[in-house]
Order: C-alpha cells, then structure tokens, then sequence
C-alpha cells in the first residue's frame, strides 16, 4: 500500500531547519533504504510543508517516522496527516 505523509510547517523553516536537517534527511534516507519511502520532499514557494511517499503494509512504521523526526520533535512541523493513497497508473 501506498500512503502520503503530509508536513505542515511553521514561518520561515528554511531559516529555522538547519541544526536539524542533516538528522531528518539522515532518517529519511534510512527509511529509503528500507524500501518504505518512496520520493519525499518540501514544497517550494512558499515552502510551507512537505509530502514524503510510503511504500508499506504498516502504517504504524509511518507514525514511528513522525515520532522520531527531528523536524516534529524541534517544533518545525505544526500538523501532519497520513492519507492512504490509491495508486492507479505509474511505475
């Protein structure tokens, strides 16, 4: 299955991000490895949130994610939502 994890963040999180980022893109990329995060990534002007595609049969292992985000432990992202995705077409 295939679910997206929705980031709302907080003003100005470019400034903000940097004593945090290399440890979220470091559990990021630890979940990449995984097979369970298939694409992720902030959206830009204005970079008001993100969206990071998982790949799993356990939406608990998504939760565990958030739960251990440097960026949702540090205050950076305000809300978060996880919506199962039904893929229809693609690779």
């Amino acid at each position: 299955m295939y679910f997206l994890l929705f980031y709302d963040y907080i003003e100005n999180v470019v400034d903000k991000r940097t004593p945090y980022r290399e440890a979220h893109l470091a559990l990021v990329n630890e979940y990449l490895e995984q097979g369970e995060i298939q694409l992720a990534g902030a959206f830009a002007d204005p970079v008001d949130g993100a969206v990071l595609v998982f790949k799993t049969e356990n939406k608990e292992h998504i939760e565990e994610f958030v739960r251990q985000d440097p960026y949702v432990q540090n205050g950076l992202v305000t809300k978060w939502r996880i919506r199962e995705w039904r893929v229809v077409t693609g690779k």
